[in-house]
């Protein structure tokens, strides 16, 4: 099942849920604070102070999250031991997420304050009017494509999207400079990539013109070089490390990284510009706890950005120190990922996979 189509099944199954389990939260008052949305997009200069005093009020939070279980002290600790605010974590894979959420909103069963997942979903949350507004002087600072114009939600972290080569099979002096570059025949039969970067392809397309002209960029690499698709990135960074796919197109960053300190025959650079992927973070439209999750947002976006690079993640605040500082990035579109999932992954499927 592709996304689009997962994702309004979803949405009909949470509604029908809702529907049964209103009868239940019939009786439950909405617990918003009467504060929440002027705190939100007040810009004043004691804004942060003013949030945090409302927030330690309030002494909790509860946060659903798909980061990893051991991360999530590194980051939350620090906060907890700041604001005074216990943070309760409901962890799960983003499906899951996706639906408690929703099927919660639809019986209007009010209990999470923070969402942190990834882009697409978040922007399935904001159409279905879950996500609150918010107005940050921190969005000035983050990547390009960290806040779309309802601001509804807002990128934390970036995957980025590197290329990797084997340092026996590769020398760094003949690495291609630009995606044009991958043209040149000498990269026959050393090119491999991820079999569900659909996302990638599409940027990069656009990178390459768009449209017609974009397509044919892909037709053409991989007509004269051929590619090898591989199923998962730790699979192909793998593959690299052993030679088998001399230059990979398409590794999450921190792979190569890691797999370098520890020896491994192998170093990454980022044709520009890279193409990255992001998890946001958004607050409930009708949380328990308004200000704790306006402080917790602003957090995520600020101070909490430290936490996120020192456990190699690569941070959307431009302010904060990166392993990618310096590259130039583009997001991709989250609503694209919504919407035309299906025209890209079929565009993906008959331009590179099928014709390796």
């Amino acid at each position: 099942m592709t996304w689009t189509k997962a994702w309004m099944t979803l949405v009909a199954v949470a509604g029908f849920v809702g529907t049964l389990l209103s009868g239940v939260a019939a009786g439950q008052a909405p617990r918003q604070g009467s504060g929440q949305a002027s705190l939100a997009t007040y810009d004043g200069p004691d804004r942060l102070d003013r949030i945090a005093a409302a927030a330690k009020k309030e002494g909790a939070l509860t946060l659903y999250t798909t980061l990893a279980e051991k991360d999530l002290p590194t980051l939350l600790k620090p906060f907890e031991a700041k604001y005074g605010v216990k943070v309760t974590v409901w962890r799960a894979g983003t499906d899951k997420i996706l639906q408690r959420t929703v099927v919660e909103a639809s019986a209007k069963k009010y209990d999470v304050d923070v969402i942190h997942f990834g882009s697409p979903e978040m922007e399935a949350l904001s159409r279905e009017k879950i996500l609150l507004a918010v107005v940050s002087p921190v969005h000035k600072n983050l990547q390009p494509g960290s806040v779309p114009q309802h601001r509804e939600w807002a990128a934390t972290l970036l995957s980025v999207w590197v290329q990797v080569y084997n340092t026996n099979l590769v020398k760094k002096e003949n690495l291609p400079k630009t995606y044009k570059d991958l043209l040149d025949p000498k990269w026959k039969g050393k090119l491999g990539i991820e079999a569900k970067d659909q996302d990638w392809f599409a940027s990069v397309v656009d990178i390459m013109g768009g449209g017609e002209a974009g397509l044919k960029f892909f037709r053409e690499m991989v007509a004269t070089n051929g590619i090898s698709v591989r199923q998962g990135h730790t699979l192909l960074n793998n593959m690299v490390i052993s030679g088998e796919v001399p230059l990979a197109l398409t590794i999450y960053n921190y792979m190569p990284e890691q797999a370098k300190k520890k020896g491994a025959p192998v170093d990454w650079f980022a044709l520009e510009p890279a193409v990255a992927r992001s998890n946001a973070v958004g607050v409930a439209r009708r949380a328990p706890h308004p200000n704790a999750a306006l402080l917790f947002y602003e957090y995520l976006l600020g101070e909490g950005q430290q936490y996120f690079v020192s456990m190699d993640y690569v941070p959307s605040n431009t302010k904060v120190p990166s392993p990618l500082r310096g590259i130039r990035i583009v997001q991709t579109n989250p609503a694209r990922s919504l919407d035309e999932s299906e025209k890209w992954s079929a565009l993906f499927e008959r331009t590179v996979i099928t014709r390796h």
